[in-house]
């Protein structure tokens, strides 16, 4: 998929440059209004299964996972899916991909078997079928299903259907279809 690696770079690289004011912003206005870090980093298992550390900013206070207090900006910079940004150089670092399937925690990555091996074959992105066919509000074997999809259906018209839905449910901070509707990706 070399296509793919190079619209992954030249996309992130362009979208990097053009966000840094709004990156300087975003990072300022997480540090002024809460201490400890600007950016967490998550554990996640990539291509081949490798793990990484996916960066996001961060929206709970002190950086604890079951802390569900959020920070005074954490909560629009999760709606509208800003917190998600500094995944951008996970893609430059060949980490993760623009569209892929969503990265996993590596206690919850799947089995090397079957599905669990598919998903591995490729890169995981920022976003995918999972976010824009109703994110959280899916239960788990529906984004399973819905990743085993793309990784057996991939072309790069798909990445560009998928980031061209996902602008709208990010400016909007919702889903860009109903809960349960069919995704039409033709």
């Amino acid at each position: 998929m070399p296509a793919k690696r190079a619209v992954d770079l030249t996309g992130s690289l362009i979208l990097l440059l053009l966000l840094l004011p709004a990156l300087l912003a975003l990072a300022a206005a997480v540090a002024v209004t809460s201490p400890g870090p600007v950016l967490t980093r998550r554990d996640r298992t990539g291509l081949g299964g490798r793990p990484f550390a996916m960066l996001t900013f961060r929206t709970r206070r002190n950086d604890q996972v079951d802390d569900t207090r959020d920070t005074p900006v954490g909560r629009p910079l999760r709606r509208h899916f800003l917190d998600e940004l500094p995944q951008l150089i996970n893609v430059l670092r060949g980490e993760m991909s623009l569209v892929g399937p969503r990265p996993l925690a590596p206690e919850d990555s799947e089995p090397a078997t079957g599905a669990g091996r598919a998903r591995l074959g490729v890169r995981p992105g920022i976003t995918g079928l999972w976010q824009i066919s109703g994110r959280s509000e899916l239960p788990w074997e529906e984004m399973a299903v819905l990743d085993l999809h793309y990784v057996e259906q991939y072309w790069l018209g798909l990445d560009l259907l998928i980031l061209a839905r996902t602008l709208p449910a990010a400016v909007a901070g919702r889903r860009p279809v109903p809960a349960g509707a069919p995704v039409r990706l033709a």
